[in-house]
């Protein structure tokens, strides 16, 4: 279909609509909202199946890089080619960039705000309810034989147990592992996923960008080049990368602006790497424009992964005729299971459940969701109404 058909142009829109109201509104951490992409995406949307969700995850956890937000640009080049990538990754990225560029400039302003409080804890709530969901659902389709359903309980375990920075690479290095020496446990086929396009090119592009860094000397080029090769070194997500950025500007930023910014990432919605943004603006020197200089750090933490994720995805397509590669997968497939009932533990549901009440809501929100199967966004009305009313009493 033609790039610049009024058809093409739409679903590029529709990309972009979607992911900026899940960037608005997904709060959790990465697992939380693979879970909100499964509901929206795959569940309500139908734009690709479960087969081809639990590989894009299974590559993003293999790949550094940010997980969830290379998941979602996976989903919208599916949707829309390059141009849905790109919509799916500044809608999601958007609203968390805003929210952390304006507390780099009004600091704490915003903090201790009970209703704002309120409505927070009520979306983290949501979280728990979204992840649930998707850990049943991936649990039907993924864990059927007995082998799988060890594969992924003892990935959970491995992770709840052991939870340092590569536990995810561990459990799936051993996935495959299990894929290789037990063949028969994954089915003839693995469904495809899109070809991408150059993927050669984007490659040979992450590889140049990381070295070719190493050589300016300029301010904010060399705030790019750190921030970028931060993000092609990290594996295990936004909790990985916090301490790595914060490293590169201590001397520029104060320790508690580091701190708060260090908090916000983690009570923002949307992608935990956008704490580049709040340290970029953070760094920018007096006179300078703290926009530019957050776009500049959001921009290169993200380049990288995204890039990887298009890279990689031919390989992985290329390797799927191999009986043993579509054995790994199916175990990989499990793996991802287990790491998303890992997250669902921890931290989702530990820093989220902190009385009976919050626990009587997401079981009704969980049952709502089951039976009724509503839209996230009445799913987000509701739970933020909850939020607000609970914060008068």
């Amino acid at each position: 279909m033609p790039h610049n058909s009024p058809s093409y142009l739409k679903r590029v829109l529709d990309v972009f609509a979607a992911f900026f109201l899940l960037g608005f509104t997904s709060f959790g951490g990465p697992a939380a909202h693979l879970g909100y992409f499964n509901q929206e995406f795959i569940k309500l949307k139908k734009w690709a199946t479960e087969s081809q969700y639990a590989q894009w995850v299974a590559l993003s956890q293999i790949v550094p890089g940010p997980g969830s937000s290379q998941v979602g640009f996976a989903l919208g080049y599916h949707r829309a080619g390059f141009a849905g990538g790109l919509a799916a990754f500044v809608g999601f990225t958007l609203p968390s960039f805003i929210l952390m560029v304006l507390l780099a400039k009004f600091g704490e302003a915003w903090q201790g705000s009970v209703l704002f409080n309120g409505a927070v804890h009520s979306l983290k709530l949501l979280a728990v309810v979204v992840v649930a969901d998707a850990c049943v659902s991936m649990w039907r389709s993924f864990c059927q034989a007995r082998i799988m359903v060890f594969v992924a309980l003892f990935s959970a375990m491995f992770i709840v147990f052991y939870p340092f920075g590569f536990a995810s690479l561990i459990v799936l290095f051993m996935a495959v592992c299990v894929g290789v020496f037990v063949p028969s446990i994954m089915s003839n086929t693995v469904e495809a996923l899109p070809k991408v396009r150059f993927a050669w090119l984007f490659l040979i592009l992450a590889v140049s960008l990381f070295f070719i860094g190493f050589f300016f000397t300029d301010a904010l080029i060399s705030l790019f080049a750190d921030f970028y090769q931060a993000g092609a070194l990290v594996f295990g997500g936004g909790h990985v990368v916090l301490p790595m950025l914060s490293a590169f500007v201590s001397d520029t930023v104060t320790e508690s602006n580091l701190l708060l910014g260090y908090a916000a990432a983690q009570a923002v919605p949307g992608p935990m790497f956008t704490m580049a943004s709040f340290l970029g603006a953070s760094a920018a020197p007096d006179g300078e424009n703290i926009w530019v200089w957050a776009g500049v750090a959001t921009l290169a933490v993200f380049s990288s992964g995204l890039l990887i994720m298009l890279s990689a995805q031919n390989a992985w397509q290329g390797l799927s005729t191999n009986v043993r590669f579509r054995s790994s997968v199916g175990s990989l497939n499990a793996a991802v299971v287990g790491i998303l009932i890992a997250a669902l533990y921890h931290p989702i549901g530990t820093s989220s459940l902190m009385s009976w009440v919050d626990v009587v809501m997401v079981v009704i929100g969980f049952t709502w969701l089951k039976c009724k199967r509503p839209s996230i966004f009445m799913l987000i009305i509701a739970f933020v109404l909850f939020g607000l009313a609970r914060s008068y009493f």
